[in-house]
């Protein structure tokens, strides 16, 4: 006979499976199989023919952790531990005997080389009741343990490594500008130009017109406005400055001619 429980996967897989010997008290972040499928006691350590009063439970989490359970196994006491499997020996809560005549594995591995893991536990009551889409590990007092599989998203891990490209991308890019000045900003508020950039505009500034210099703007005197960058008014102001410069060097020039003709005529 076949039985749903649910259609719907579970949002986070197993990452820890254990034992505990009251359902009452359960750990935290832990969630206890306390009856089976059909409402029975899914005590593991019960007897048919005597009542006991020791108890046992099977729990699981799925709180995030580095690994997942991608697979578990029951078998008898005196069979090998199956190869990557580990061997559930005490309860969570009373560190007491897990479980007897039979044992309970399991099998962890790393949640980002996963491809597959084990998001559910179920306990049925009878054998001959088979779980959709869950998988049978054995039986145990008449009761069998079914997990369910699904695959292990990691949607989680691909941001993870798109965000460290991200960070280690240099922030800080250099743009070259053909046709302005690069000025640096001082702490003092003003700004300066690169050396290299200055001597060049030193060499040619002085010679071209004023229109050229600043770049073909011709815009009326006055206070900078909000629409005005810094560089362009100190760019304009460099500029008269080579221009008067130039001037004061040109007249400098027609002076010492001018001293040197009237000491010639001396000397003749």
């Amino acid at each position: 006979m076949m039985s749903a429980v649910s259609d719907h996967l579970p949002t986070e897989p197993i990452s820890a499976v254990g034992v505990v010997s009251s359902h009452i008290k359960a750990l935290d972040d832990y969630y206890v199989v306390a009856q089976t499928t059909d409402g029975s006691d899914a005590d593991l350590w019960k007897d048919g023919l005597f009542k006991s009063k020791v108890t046992r439970y099977l729990c699981f989490t799925r709180k995030p952790g580095p690994d997942v359970v991608v697979d578990m196994k029951l078998t008898d006491m005196k069979d090998a531990l199956p190869e990557g499997f580990t061997h559930i020996q005490e309860t969570l809560d009373t560190k007491d005997q897990a479980m007897r005549k039979r044992r309970l594995c399991v099998k962890l591995s790393p949640r980002a080389t996963a491809d597959t893991a084990v998001y559910d536990i179920q306990i049925s009551a009878k054998s001959k009741y088979h779980l959709v889409h869950y998988t049978c590990i054995g039986e145990i007092n008449n009761m069998g343990i079914w997990y369910r599989v699904g695959e292990v998203p990691h949607l989680q891990l691909s941001q993870q490594r798109a965000s460290k490209v991200n960070n280690d991308a240099p922030s800080d890019i250099t743009r070259t500008t053909i046709g302005r000045p690069s000025y640096e900003h001082q702490s003092s508020g003003s700004y300066t130009m690169t050396g290299q950039l200055a001597w060049k505009m030193m060499d040619g500034a002085a010679m071209l017109p004023l229109s050229t210099r600043v770049g073909q703007r011709k815009e009326p005197r006055g206070s900078l406005t909000s629409s005005q960058h810094p560089n362009d008014v100190l760019f304009r102001c460099d500029a008269l400055c080579k221009k008067v410069c130039f001037g004061f060097h040109f007249v400098l020039q027609l002076v010492q001619l001018c001293i040197y003709i009237r000491y010639i005529r001396f000397e003749c």
